[in-house]
């Protein structure tokens, strides 16, 4: 072997024999310390680093499965099966659902289950899965969503997309209220639906109100009905409609006044899956209530109209609102107008009710004279609904977290609902589904749940009589 070969394999020998000592010494390298979890926050990210069209593939992607979890949860706890009530109807014709919808768990009755004491349904964990508080259809991500049929209309009248590429609204049609909903004013009794079966835009509410409010009024209601930017409606790459949207109107929400049942999450709760299901709440009789917001008992119309366009529009972050162009109304001649329409908006004709909003006994029948005697006596209801428009303007905590234990439910913890605004009962069958988010479908659901909460033990005849009752309100 000349004396170059030998060089040469005498080096590689040494450089092997070297290996095991530089892989010691890398891993004997100090490690930089983890990454420390995430802090919680009240802010939203404001920087959005991610391309849109990467956010609009990935949330389309994700979508069907989102969905799908939503809808899994829904068929658990109710039956959403189209069944009207006979006879039964909304102002304009739409069927009443009728029937306990919420499903009970495995072997125990509503009538034993309202036997039982809140700590023994608790323990057994036989509190329904329906009279729990119902998440958002994507509780993590949130955001405002409008019923299809809604959005259909928008888009028809005025070329304005309500479509998000990331999430649909989850509740069947035949649940919620009708649309497009009548308009009762105050001022004008004699002509009663004022709306002659249009969805109002700004298309056409002039023509439909010229002549019938004073311009202070028509410009309250412009307003109204003007779209502004929001959280997932506006220009900014963090959207959730495909196309840069010019926003929403207040009135896509409260849709004529009333509501089409779309659904939001409070903006003034933190972290994210403590935030409640917001069910939207009809605007007729504001002019008789004096708390706003299901449970943030703002003190006037006028306030809750501020709020909402400079808190609730940006799930109440103000450093995200002037990000994406936030409604600074002014108060005296734009809140106030917005407030006066809102204030002329009626509940609707309750021809079996007398001037002390009772029922008239000529008028009524016997089952529902004996619902109103449930009501006022062994049901409690008169002790927050009191006639003539059924509330007491006042906030009440019915404490169900007494029934269940806390729970995670697809991104939402439930525990528990807080103080709830009384909302009036006048009219209340033209506006399902009830309570704050929307989790009761059916006045029979209704019923059943106070009836549990409350423990007033009706009979099955009782809960009967009192929703003929709550029909004709």
């Amino acid at each position: 072997m000349n004396a170059s070969k030998l060089f040469v394999r005498s080096a590689l020998a040494a450089a092997i024999a070297l290996i095991p000592a530089l892989v010691w010494t890398q891993d004997a390298r100090p490690k930089p310390p983890p990454s420390p979890p995430q802090a919680p926050t009240s802010y939203s990210k404001v920087d959005i680093t991610e391309p849109f069209n990467v956010t609009l593939e990935r949330m389309k992607a994700a979508r069907p499965a989102i969905e799908r979890r939503q809808q899994d949860l829904l068929a658990q706890r109710y039956d959403l099966a189209n069944r009207p009530a006979a006879g039964v109807t909304m102002f304009r014709g739409k069927p009443v659902q009728e029937g306990v919808r919420v499903k009970l768990p495995t072997g125990v009755s509503w009538q034993q289950l309202a036997g039982m004491s809140p700590d023994d349904i608790k323990a057994k964990g036989l509190y329904p899965a329906g009279f729990l508080p119902l998440s958002h259809p994507n509780h993590p991500e949130g955001g405002m969503l409008f019923p299809q049929f809604h959005i259909d209309e928008i888009l028809r009248q005025e070329a304005r997309d309500l479509n998000r590429f990331d999430l649909g609204f989850d509740l069947p049609d035949h649940i919620l209220p009708e649309f497009p909903a009548p308009i009762f004013l105050t001022t004008h009794p004699e002509m009663g639906d004022v709306s002659k079966g249009q969805l109002l835009t700004i298309d056409n509410f002039y023509a439909i109100f010229n002549g019938i409010l004073n311009p202070k009024q028509i410009e309250g209601l412009r307003l109204l009905l003007t779209p502004f930017p929001q959280q997932q409606f506006n220009q900014t790459e963090d959207r959730r409609s495909v196309r840069p949207s010019r926003g929403v109107t207040c009135f896509d929400c409260h849709a004529n006044g009333h509501t089409n049942g779309s659904t939001h999450l409070v903006g003034d709760i933190r972290p994210q899956e403590l935030r409640h299901r917001i069910e939207t709440p009809t605007l007729r009789g504001v002019n008789v209530q004096r708390l706003f917001g299901s449970q943030r008992a703002l003190k006037t119309v006028e306030d809750f109209t501020e709020f909402e366009q400079r808190a609730a529009y940006f799930d109440g972050d103000p450093v995200i609102a002037t990000k994406k162009g936030v409604n600074v109304l002014e108060r005296g001649s734009q809140v106030q107008f917005m407030g006066e329409f809102q204030a002329l908006l009626d509940f609707p004709p309750a021809p079996k009710l007398n001037v002390l909003g009772k029922l008239d006994p000529k008028k009524a029948t016997a089952q529902e004279l004996r619902g109103e005697a449930v009501f006022n006596g062994k049901g409690q209801c008169v002790t927050c609904h009191a006639a003539p428009y059924y509330t007491d303007n006042l906030m009440h905590d019915l404490k169900t977290e007494r029934f269940y234990k806390v729970q995670m439910v697809n991104g939402m913890k439930a525990v528990g609902d807080g103080k709830i605004k009384t909302f009036p009962l006048r009219g209340i069958k033209e506006s399902p589904p009830y309570l704050h988010d929307g989790r009761l479908i059916t006045l029979e659901d209704t019923v059943e749940f106070f009836n549990l909460v409350l423990e007033t033990k009706l009979t099955d005849g009782e809960k009967a009589d009192l929703v003929a009752f709550l029909r004709v309100l």
